[in-house]
């Protein structure tokens, strides 16, 4: 399976001032599916992203990092407002799954014990594995797995996880270089996110945004 690369116009998990540029810069290149988060831009912004990212026929990605129930309902309808493809991220809440079902949108939560921002995930790998199950049996539509911020053995909760779930998972968060890239090929998950290494320019030295998707792109390939 080909994973989704999903390019997050986010540093330190905060969308970019100039998203909508950004964007408007790289839309020609051949990727499906891009992102921001719910915090950096004014939501009349947020919303001419969304659009510009139809328009121009892509898969749109809110990913949430908030942790009490209130935030995450309001960033969901937010996401709603938006027309959001993909609702990303946040802790599962079932006032917010509630709020999404049946609606054009598809719910990937967070799973293990997530906080802080930039985010970090605790937990026992079997932990955060019985809690995503739980979730999975209550009907979600896949998970944002925090793998690169887990605070134990991250590779090994990549593998684990990934392999015991049966819904799609989105690898989000720290993955910065070609040694991550080849591990994201090893465990083959739905998706994974990339997005400030872009800004870091961890794959091209010096080179624009533009040309470190491109060689992303590449790689993967």
């Amino acid at each position: 399976m080909k994973q989704k690369m999903i390019f997050m116009l986010t540093y330190n998990d905060k969308t970019v001032s100039n998203a909508i540029e950004v964007f408007n810069q790289c839309k020609d290149l051949p990727v499906e599916c891009w992102g921001f988060k719910n915090v950096g831009l004014p939501v009349e912004k947020m919303k001419k992203l969304v659009m510009n990212m139809k328009e121009a026929k892509k898969t749109t990605f809110l990913e949430v990092v908030t942790y009490n129930e209130k935030s995450c309902f309001d960033a969901a309808k937010l996401a709603l407002e938006c027309q959001f493809d993909y609702f990303t991220g946040s802790l599962y809440f079932e006032s917010v799954h509630n709020l999404l079902k049946d609606k054009p949108i598809k719910y990937f939560p967070f799973c293990g014990k997530v906080s802080g921002s930039p985010s970090v995930l605790e937990g026992s790998i079997q932990e955060i594995i019985d809690e995503a199950k739980l979730m999975e049996e209550k009907g979600v539509d896949g998970f944002d797995l925090l793998a690169y911020r887990y605070v134990e053995d991250a590779e090994k909760l990549a593998q684990q996880f990934i392999e015991a779930i049966n819904i799609p998972v989105v690898l989000a968060g720290s993955i910065g270089s070609f040694d991550r890239l080849d591990k994201v090929k090893q465990f083959d998950p739905w998706g994974f996110t990339i997005g400030s290494a872009f800004f870091d320019k961890k794959f091209v030295k010096s080179g624009s945004f533009k040309e470190q998707i491109i060689r992303v792109l590449s790689y993967m390939d």
